[in-house]
C-alpha cells in the first residue's frame, strides 16, 4: 500500500469509521475524522442528540449511552457503531484541528457539504509542501446499511487507485470506471498541502 487515506464525515462518526474500519482491516494506511462542531449521535428524539466534544472516548460515550438506555441504543445501531469505533481508534477527532501535516494522499468524504469544508480547509492552509491531494466524495446515505456500502465502495476506489503509478495521470479515468461500474457518481478534485 503506497498512499495515506483520510476517511471524513460530518459529525456522528458512522459513515467514515465503517470505511476507517474496512480500509484497516484490509491494511491500508487510513485514518478517519469528523468535520462537525462536536460529535452528534441520535438521542431518544431527533430534537434531543446526545452531544460529545471531539476527544471524548468512544467507550465512554459507548458506557454513558448503555446507562441511559440500553435497549434504544442497541436497536438503533449506536452501541454496536460505538463499539466497532473502540476496536479502531480511541476517540473521534476533528479534520480541522489533526489533519494539517500534509500526510493525506487521498481524502474521502460522505457528503457534499462535508466534501466542500474539507476543500475549504485545504484551501485555506499555506501549501508549504506543494504535495497534491485528491478529495473525493462518495455520496453515502446515513445510516448503518448504507455505510457498509459505502465503505466497501470506498475499498474499491482505494484499490484501483493503488494499481496506479501516477494518480494524477489516471484519475478521469479510474473515476469513469467507477462509476459506470457502480452507477454512483462521484465529485472530485486535487488540492496541495
Amino acid at each position: 500500500m503506497k498512499f495515506r487515506y483520510a476517511m471524513v464525515c460530518s459529525s456522528n462518526q458512522n459513515r467514515s469509521m465503517e470505511a476507517h474500519s474496512l480500509l484497516k482491516r484490509e491494511g491500508f494506511d487510513v485514518c478517519s475524522y469528523g468535520t462537525g462542531a462536536h460529535v452528534k449521535l441520535p438521542g431518544p428524539s431527533l430534537r434531543e442528540p446526545n452531544v460529545y466534544d471531539f476527544g471524548t472516548p468512544y467507550k465512554h460515550m459507548f458506557d454513558e449511552l448503555r446507562r441511559k438506555d440500553p435497549e434504544l441504543y442497541k436497536r438503533n445501531g449506536i452501541l454496536p457503531m460505538l463499539k466497532r469505533n473502540s476496536a479502531v481508534k480511541t476517540a473521534p477527532q476533528r479534520w480541522q484541528e489533526n489533519a494539517a501535516d500534509g500526510s493525506f494522499d487521498v481524502v474521502f468524504s460522505f457528503e457534499e457539504k462535508v466534501f466542500d469544508m474539507v476543500l475549504e480547509d485545504l484551501h485555506n492552509r499555506n501549501h508549504v509542501f506543494m504535495k497534491p491531494v485528491l478529495v473525493i466524495n462518495l455520496e453515502v446515505k446515513d445510516n448503518h446499511e448504507e455505510a457498509a456500502i459505502g465503505a466497501r465502495l470506498a475499498l474499491v476506489l482505494c484499490q484501483e487507485l493503488e494499481t496506479t503509478e501516477f494518480w494524477e495521470d489516471s484519475i478521469d479515468e479510474i473515476v469513469g470506471n467507477f462509476e459506470r461500474q457502480h452507477r454512483r457518481k462521484l465529485l472530485y478534485s486535487i488540492s496541495f498541502y
